[in-house]
């Protein structure tokens, strides 16, 4: 997981769009009805500025990168535990300026796009409850092997 703090990536603005589908229907003389289809796409948009000597720097985006190519979905949590939903990082885009001589940046502005990929928080949930009892059942397998060489 990944840790949006002070000496990682705090960003400071945060954008969040939902998307609703909605399909008209043509009538003679009047306006098309509208008919709800559903919930549309979610993203968030996150962007900040790094300062290295202070706050996060390269590092911090690099390994954003490498869970990008991970191509796995993470939570994303509020800072008062508040789940957002099931995340992936559709891009990633940084800015190095301030250049010192040896090439390391002084300033980075970033710019990180995620894309809800669950159905719902009941679906989130239930992901997670079932992931709860694989690592269960992983564990308790392992503590009746080990007990059994013990004994």
């Amino acid at each position: 997981m990944f840790i949006f703090e002070r000496r990682t990536l705090p960003f400071q603005t945060m954008t969040q769009e939902s998307a609703y589908r909605w399909a008209a229907g043509s009538r003679i003389g009047t306006r098309p009805t509208q008919q709800f289809l559903g919930v549309g796409d979610e993203s968030i948009t996150l962007q900040g500025e790094l300062r290295p000597e202070i706050t996060g720097g390269a590092r911090s985006l690099s390994a954003l990168r490498d869970i990008a190519e991970g191509g796995q979905a993470w939570p994303l949590l509020s800072i008062e535990g508040a789940l957002y939903g099931m995340f992936v990082i559709e891009s990633l885009n940084g800015v190095h300026t301030d250049l010192l001589e040896n090439g390391m940046a002084r300033k980075i502005t970033f710019t990180l796009k995620l894309k809800r990929v669950d159905e719902s928080r009941s679906a989130i949930f239930g992901d997670l409850k079932q992931q709860v009892e694989r690592i269960y059942d992983n564990v308790s397998s392992q503590v009746s092997t080990l007990a059994g060489s013990i004994l």
